[in-house]
């Protein structure tokens, strides 16, 4: 019975993995995707193979996105006979020219990204089949740059802008906007709204103003249930872009669209439990004592003082060592919060040395970055552009190591009671808060980073859990995640150069 469940759950989850990628491959079938460099900028081109006087939609993706976030509408848009064209943002995915300027200015950072879009513009309308007409899609810190392109470019016939912010739209201008929201997205979603009501005061959500097919359409919708990256899925957000193009360039509607968020959810946890009969396997090397549990005085001292204590310290300091925006602060709050959780844990005899669980971090680490990483990079968002990331990667390890196995220690591999694990990861995530508040200018960016270690903490938490019961080796979790935290975070930060 023993080898029953592991091998059950073996099964199911190669099953649910197998079924997932299928359905995700079915939504791109029939088109063909080729790529290009505009200058620097890498570029996916989308289209049915048969396609010719065709509109084109650019797409571009938000803060710490990349092609592949995007690729449900460009799928979607290519299905109903448009040309795609999806690409990398300075600094992001697989382009490897940093952003730069200042982000706090019009005429810094936001300046190069318009002018970026617009040479893939000219790129994407040059390509066979194109007929000249054309839509802008952008996404979050993208919606306020494909709006002031469509502002200016009398080519661009209709903008799609989702969880928009931007001062620039007045009542008339951009012609043809749709404002996707998700539900949750709560001042966002105020804000589609107020932009909606600029062209008539008493408009509400699922109104369309205006005449799309004469240039004059408006529409605010809200995607239910869903919030700032998750209203990238919704079918909502796919079937509203879809119409709206059709109706702005006056095309029949009734094509597939994309629905890849639960395949991609169902891919994740399938890939996840995996994990779990493949953690058994190293039960033989299991150490012949468990992890030592503080008392509970001093595990709240373990882990109250660096979460207050970590902001405090590096509150004075301006941290900046690594061409990638606020990475390089949270490489050093890893640390810093790490090694005081460590110290601690030293005092009060809780480390222990212990080779066989350094040797056992490699797999874990080869698990996570090669087969976890490999899913991520060909469905959700870019994880294997290492070339000009290595240091960061490297740098942010090195903090994140240390922080991990902290963590580890403290869950007891796994074993400590639900309300020591979530004080734990909670407080993780607080002294994380209390960084940004203290520095609301110079760290806001962390804010868009906590969701990220949130799921981190749910997916790989619960990983480590297996590996640490199975083993009672909290080495091996804490180096194998720490090592894949770097690199996840290493990949996910833009690169930026002042």
């Amino acid at each position: 019975m023993r080898q029953f469940w592991p091998m059950l759950v073996l099964i199911v989850a190669l099953a649910g993995a197998a079924l997932s990628i299928l359905r995700l491959e079915q939504a791109g079938a029939g088109l063909v995707t080729s790529t290009m460099q505009i200058g620097d900028t890498p570029v996916s081109v989308t289209a049915l193979p048969d396609a010719t006087d065709a509109p084109v939609v650019v797409i571009a993706h938000g803060f710490a996105g990349s092609r592949q976030l995007m690729l449900g509408f460009a799928q979607t848009l290519a299905q109903a006979g448009y040309i795609v064209a999806n690409y990398d943002l300075q600094g992001h995915g697989r382009n490897a020219v940093p952003m730069s300027g200042d982000v706090a200015s019009v005429d810094g950072t936001t300046r190069l990204l318009v002018e970026e879009l617009d040479r893939v513009i000219d790129a994407a309308l040059a390509v066979d089949g194109a007929d000249g007409r054309l839509a802008l899609l952008g996404h979050s810190m993208a919606s306020d740059i494909i709006v002031r392109q469509a502002i200016a470019d009398d080519r661009v016939d209709a903008v799609v802008a989702v969880s928009m912010f931007s001062t620039e739209v007045t009542a008339e201008l951009p012609a043809n906007l749709l404002v996707i929201n998700g539900a949750w997205e709560g001042a966002l979603a105020a804000e589609a709204l107020r932009v909606l009501r600029l062209t008539d005061p008493d408009a509400n959500f699922d109104q369309t103003l205006g005449d799309p097919a004469a240039g004059t359409g408006r529409r605010a919708v809200l995607a239910p249930s869903v919030e700032h990256v998750g209203v990238l899925y919704a079918p909502t957000s796919m079937v509203e872009t879809r119409d709206w193009l059709n109706a702005v360039f006056e095309r029949p509607s009734g094509t597939p669209i994309a629905a890849r968020g639960g395949w991609i959810a169902l891919l994740i946890v399938s890939v996840t439990a995996l994990a779990w009969p493949l953690a058994r396997l190293a039960r033989p090397l299991r150490a012949k004592t468990p992890p030592k549990r503080l008392p509970r005085g001093a595990f709240w001292a373990a882990t109250l003082v660096p979460t207050i204590l970590t902001p405090l310290v590096l509150l004075p300091f301006d941290i900046g060592f690594l061409p990638v925006l606020v990475a390089d602060y949270l490489a050093v709050h890893f640390a810093f919060f790490g090694l005081i959780t460590l110290g601690f844990l030293a005092r009060w005899g809780a480390l222990r040395w212990d080779a066989t669980g350094v040797i056992l971090a490699l797999p874990i680490a080869i698990f996570c970055i090669g087969i976890f990483g490999a899913m991520l990079d060909i469905y959700v968002a870019s994880f294997f552009a290492v070339d000009a990331r290595i240091w960061i990667i490297l740098a942010i390890a090195a903090g994140a190591v240390p922080f991990m196995l902290a963590d580890a220690y403290l869950t007891e591999a796994g074993r400590a009671p639900l309300w020591r694990v979530l004080v734990v990861r909670a407080n993780a995530l607080v002294s994380l808060g209390i960084a940004t508040a203290l520095d609301m200018e110079g760290l806001f960016f962390l804010l868009l980073i906590l969701p990220i270690i949130l799921l981190f903490f749910v997916l790989f938490g619960t990983l480590g859990g297996w590996v640490g019961r199975a083993t009672h080796r909290p080495l091996a979790a804490g180096i194998g995640l720490g090592v894949f935290l770097g690199w996840a975070l290493g990949m996910t930060f833009p690169l930026f150069a002042v």
